[in-house]
Formats: C-alpha cells, sequence, structure tokens
C-alpha cells in the first residue's frame, strides 16, 4: 500500500507513482505518449501536406498583375483561379462593415474568383504572356509554427487532458483512472528522523507528569525483548487528555524521537469524507503502512471528531463517522502489543468519546497533560527562548509568575510576540518591558489610536482606580501587577491583576475579593461622578458568572444549600449543558436569581465602603494615571502609600474580613 503523498518517500501504485505530492503516471505511459506524437506527425503530414492559404484577391487586381506581366503561373478550379505572382505585390484588403481595411501586406500568392462574364480571351493572354497554366494545385511554403502546431498540437492536447484527469482521479478517486484507490489512501503525515528535525524530550518542558506516563511506551519500542521475555506487552493506544496547546501533539512527537520510530500524523477529520466507507479505507491503509515500517507511533489528532459514541443524534455524516470508528476498533483489536506498533491520539473532550474506544485493549493508558504550574512554566519559557538574545532585565521567574493558567502554546506565543516587538523598537535584545508590553497585547489586543477628552480620559482613571485600590485593601485579593489607561482592544483602561502562587483551591474569601473587585470600577463612578455608565458591562458579566457558580455548583448559598442545580463545566472547552435544560424547578431558580442578587449586592456594598474609606489614595492614583497614563507595581505602592502584597495570598492586609449582612 503506498505511503501518503506529505511524506517525504515517493510511492508507487498500480496506476502511476507520486512525486512531490502530484500523481505521475507510470513509465510505460510515456512510452505511449511518443508513438503518438509521432504517429500524429506522419497522418497529419500526409493527410494535410504543409501549405499556405493564398491571399483572395479581387479580379481586376489579377488583371492589373497580368497586364504587368507579374504571373508566373495559374490553376484552374471551378469558378475560382489559383496563382502566383513572379514577383511579390502590395495587398490591400478590402474594407468590410465588420472592420476597417487592414494595413497593406506583400504577398507572392493568391486566389481570385472568375466572373461570369470573363473574356473568353484569357486563356490565349495567358499563353502569350508566357504563364503557366497547370492542371494540379499549386503548392505555397507554409509558416513553419503553423505546420508544428498543426503536427503535434492535438496529439499534445490529448496527452495533456489525460495527464490532468489522471491526477485529478488520483486525488479525488476517479473510477475510470484507477478506481477509489487515491481516495482510500491514507493522509497521514510521515515524521522520521532522516527527513525532520528530531524532536525529543528536551524540547518538552512543563508537563513531566505525562513524560514520566510515556518513559514506559519509548523504553518498549527501543528494547520490545525486555518485556515480552516475561510475558509483557505494551499498551496498544495511549490518550492523551488535556487542555489545547498544551502540548499533547508534541509529546507524541517527542515519543516517537526518543525512540527513533517512524510518526504518523493524521487528523480525526482527515478520515471522514463525503462517501461512505473512505475513512474506513484511509484506516486499514494507515494501520497497514504502520505494521510495514513497525516499530512505529500513529497519532490521531481531535480523536473526538471520529470517535464520538455511536447512537447519538448527529446531523450529517453520522453513518461515515460509525463506520470509520468502527475500522479503528477493528484495527486495534486486529494487531498484537509484539508488533511494535502503538496508537497514540489526543482529545480535549474525553466525556464523549466511546466506550468501546476506552476499554482495555484499545487505549489502555490515559495520560492527562494538565496546564504547567509555575515551575513549568519557567522551564518552557527556557526552552523557547534558546534562540532568542535576552537582555539583563529579563527574569524567566518573574515571567512565569506572571502567566497563570497559560499553555506552552500560548508562552511560545508570548516569546515571539515579544521578539517582534523588540525588532520593531530597533533593539539588539528582548527586554522585559516587551514581554510585558507583548503579554498586554495579547490578552487585551493592540493599542487603539483613540483620543478621550480629558472629562472622558478622568472617568476612565477612575473606574481602574477603583479596581485597583481594592485590589490592594481587599483580603485574599490578587495583588494588582499594572494599571493602565492606554485603550486596547475593546478596553478603555485595565487593571491586571496577578497571584502570587498558583491556586487549585479556592476559598469562598477569595471569590467574594475578586467579585468586590469586579465591581470597583462601578463603585468608583458612583462614589466619585454619582452617576453610571456602560464601562462596567464586563465587570458586571464576570461577577454575575462567578457567583451564580458559587451559588449553583459549590455550595457557597446557605439558602440553597449544597445541591449541584448547574452541570460541571468542561475545564478544557468551556461547554456545558444544551441551554434551557434545567434539572430543577422554577422556584429553585427564583431563589437561586435572588441569591446571586444577594451575593452581588454584598460585594457591591462592600466595595463602596472600602473605596469611601480609600478616597485619598484613590485620588491619588488617578493623578498619577492621568500623567503618566500607566502604571507597574512599584510605582502603585509608591503612590497610594499602601504596602506590598504578604506572602500568603489570602492573609488579611489592611481591610477586615468582608461583611455578610443578610439580605
Amino acid at each position: 500500500m503506498p505511503v501518503n503523498a506529505n511524506t517525504s518517500r515517493p510511492f508507487r501504485t498500480a496506476s502511476g507513482r507520486q512525486e512531490n505530492g502530484n500523481a505521475v503516471p507510470p513509465g510505460r505511459t510515456w512510452l505511449i505518449f511518443l508513438a503518438i506524437l509521432i504517429l500524429n506527425y506522419f497522418l497529419v503530414g500526409l493527410l494535410f501536406p504543409g501549405e499556405a492559404e493564398p491571399d483572395s484577391v479581387s479580379y481586376t487586381f489579377f488583371r492589373e498583375q497580368l497586364a504587368r506581366d507579374n504571373i508566373e503561373a495559374v490553376h484552374s478550379r471551378n469558378d475560382a483561379l489559383d496563382g502566383k505572382f513572379k514577383a511579390p505585390v502590395q495587398w490591400t484588403p478590402p474594407a468590410t462593415d465588420r472592420a476597417p481595411a487592414p494595413e497593406a501586406r506583400s504577398i507572392s500568392a493568391f486566389t481570385t474568383v472568375l466572373p461570369a462574364f470573363v473574356d473568353s480571351g484569357l486563356e490565349t493572354e495567358l499563353i502569350r504572356r508566357g504563364v503557366e497554366i497547370r492542371a494540379t494545385p499549386i503548392q505555397t511554403e507554409a509558416n513553419p509554427l503553423i505546420t508544428l502546431l498543426s503536427a503535434f498540437g492535438p496529439a499534445l492536447l490529448i496527452i495533456g487532458i489525460y495527464v490532468w484527469l489522471f491526477r485529478r482521479a488520483a486525488k479525488m478517486g476517479g473510477g475510470m483512472l484507477g478506481g477509489f484507490g487515491g481516495m482510500g489512501q491514507s493522509k497521514a503525515r510521515r515524521f522520521d528522523k532522516e527527513t525532520e528535525t528530531r524532536v525529543s524530550f528536551d524540547d518538552v518542558a512543563g508537563i513531566e507528569e505525562a513524560e514520566n506516563e510515556l518513559v514506559e511506551i519509548v523504553d518498549f519500542l527501543k528494547n520490545p525483548e525486555k518485556y515480552t521475555r516475561l510475558g509483557g506487552t505494551a499498551p496498544k493506544g495511549v490518550l492523551l487528555v488535556g487542555a489545547p496547546g498544551t502540548g499533547k501533539t508534541l509529546l507524541a512527537r517527542a515519543v516517537a524521537g526518543e525512540a527513533e520510530v517512524p510518526f504518523f500524523s493524521m487528523s480525526g477529520s482527515e478520515f471522514v469524507e463525503m462517501i461512505v466507507g473512505v475513512g474506513a479505507a484511509r484506516v486499514r491503509d494507515l494501520f497497514q503502512e504502520a505494521r510495514k515500517n513497525a516499530p512505529a507511533i500513529i497519532f490521531i489528532d481531535e480523536i473526538d471528531s471520529i470517535g464520538r459514541a455511536r447512537g447519538q443524534a448527529v446531523l450529517g455524516g453520522a453513518s461515515e463517522q460509525e463506520q470509520t470508528l468502527n475500522q479503528i476498533l477493528t484495527e486495534m483489536d486486529g494487531f498484537s502489543s509484539r508488533e511494535g506498533v502503538i496508537v497514540l491520539a489526543a482529545t480535549n473532550q474525553p466525556d464523549v468519546l466511546d466506550r468501546a474506544l476506552l476499554r482495555p485493549g484499545r487505549f489502555d493508558r490515559r495520560v492527562v497533560v494538565n496546564l504547567p504550574d509555575r515551575n513549568g512554566r519557567e522551564a518552557i519559557f527556557k526552552v523557547h527562548t534558546r534562540n532568542v538574545p535576552l537582555g539583563p532585565d529579563v527574569s524567566l521567574a518573574e515571567l512565569a509568575r506572571t502567566t497563570p493558567g497559560v499553555s506552552g502554546a500560548d508562552i511560545r506565543n508570548l516569546v515571539n510576540e515579544a521578539a517582534l516587538l523588540a525588532a520593531r523598537r530597533q533593539q539588539d535584545e528582548v527586554h522585559q518591558k516587551d514581554f510585558i508590553d507583548a503579554l498586554e497585547k495579547i490578552i487585551l489586543g493592540p493599542e487603539r489610536p483613540i483620543i478621550l477628552s480629558e472629562a472622558d480620559k478622568e472617568r476612565v482613571a477612575y473606574h481602574e482606580g477603583g479596581h485597583a485600590i481594592l485590589g490592594l485593601v481587599v483580603a485574599g485579593a490578587d495583588p494588582v501587577n499594572r494599571v493602565t489607561i492606554v485603550p486596547r482592544g475593546q478596553a478603555l483602561g485595565v487593571t491586571y491583576q496577578r497571584p502570587l502562587t498558583d491556586r487549585y483551591n479556592y476559598a469562598e474569601a477569595y471569590l467574594r475579593a475578586k467579585i468586590i473587585g469586579m465591581l470597583g470600577g462601578r463603585a468608583a463612578e458612583e462614589i466619585v461622578y454619582g452617576t453610571r455608565t456602560t464601562g462596567a458591562e464586563n465587570d458586571i458579566e464576570q461577577a454575575t458568572g462567578l457567583a451564580r457558580q458559587m451559588v449553583t455548583r459549590w455550595g457557597m448559598s446557605e439558602k440553597v444549600g449544597m445541591v449541584q442545580l448547574a452541570p460541571r463545566q468542561n475545564n478544557w472547552v468551556g461547554m456545558e449543558a444544551l441551554p434551557g435544560a434545567k434539572p430543577y424547578s422554577e422556584d429553585t431558580a427564583r431563589l437561586i436569581d435572588l441569591e446571586v442578587a444577594r451575593v452581588i449586592r454584598e460585594c457591591h456594598q462592600e466595595a463602596r465602603r472600602l473605596l469611601v474609606e480609600h478616597r485619598p489614595r484613590l485620588d491619588a492614583l488617578v493623578t498619577a494615571l492621568m500623567q503618566r497614563e500607566s502604571l507597574d507595581e512599584a510605582e502603585i505602592l509608591e503612590v497610594t502609600g499602601l504596602p506590598p502584597a504578604p506572602e500568603l495570598p489570602d492573609r488579611p492586609r489592611i481591610a477586615p474580613p468582608v461583611s455578610k449582612s443578610p439580605a
């Protein structure tokens, strides 16, 4: 069976081969093409001898040239007369209604129509003037280019159409020129150490737990006898589960690179086509090719696109998806672990996969690839900054602390954006400020070149100052890292907070502190201006969502109790149950709304109380923002006179614990 066209090695089929991704007819076909060209040349030469078409002139012009003794030979056919001039003459064709008269040109041959009243003494005059009267047509020289086109043009056109149809058939599975072999071939891309840059575990950082789970796979591919002599077998399949960008594909390639075996990569969506059965054929072709190159690794990315549980109501393509899944199940049952073929698959939706796919004997092992922690992020920064000249002020540890919850792909993008930003600034090194500015650009978007009035600018400063002051004084809140009133993306200003350490468990006080901080912008506007604006839309949306989760998912409401009233979110794709599906009554829904409103109201009251108490600090911060537009953590602490954040993020700082007044 052939290897896919995207691999480094060309492959041959019964009907041709592929070079550089294009189908090429077999060698014997080119010999047939050559024979067709030669035969076509001789046939055209016999049937259509090369001669030029003579120009049609008027009978008057013919008589004039005859009178000047410039006619060399003539040939009569029906009511026309063909002939040759002794010397070329200038002839201007007559004009027509559709086109003006063309320019005069030199002609050496002619044809003219004999009028019905032609002089009966024409033959006598021709003989008297020594004109040769021929019984056979007069041969004239043809244009060499026209001769070549007439001799080879039809054959070249037929050959070109044949080659185009052949390649079209190879790509689309065209029936008459090779059946459906091209469509049923696997589209997997092959990577190996001879053709690709080798990827090892040194290129993967921040996911050591997942690496440790795959070390045994690498060892088995290198030394299978070590396990088979004791009757052990390696897992047939390993399912990598994690959020997008955590490095699942890179980890699979690292396994192949460490084991130094061929690596066949294919996305789940590439199996499925409009025609039923194509996906199953591609699965068979992929597994057969992997067996031929064993030991080898098959990697199926986004397997949830074809591995969804069967029997679900899927619109369109359900039959093809199920047939492809059935073929994968059959293939994974049909080969032994001793063959040295291991299937790696990646998904961020493990809950939708068919249970038969996850049973022992198919995907025996599940490896969770989590988002990196602080140390992991620092290691990822080191990997992606190997070839980046860093300035002396760059602290990778500080960058890792500033980017909680980001994936390896996000860090790679951050490093690239920082390098591009430094290049635009005509710098020889990438500095810490470049990373901070690149982070703001990624999170919030590029700076917007809009001009705000002084009144609007001051209002934005008070809004962001309210967020910042509450982030500094509320017990348990994340420290404020940066405040800016420079418009970015859809925001007119931003207050950026970062936790001192990664969090995996959230206390109720911490969640309330976040809501208080979110409502600080609206509270500051109410205190200073006594009015409300639309600038708090996103703050209200986030605060309401967090309060609703506290009530419906985490049991943080005394009236609702410890009852789960909302489905668990998919932590990787953020999906919930279908809209409108409520597993509770209308009375409970009303109680939930009341409790959510109570949490928001209490946090809003606390935000107003703290901002009134710290109004001088708020005014000082706004004054500094109006002058500088952006302030970092040290400048914020200097302006407000507040102490830095303590080591423990939940330790109270200035304000007393959040009050919980009854509803």
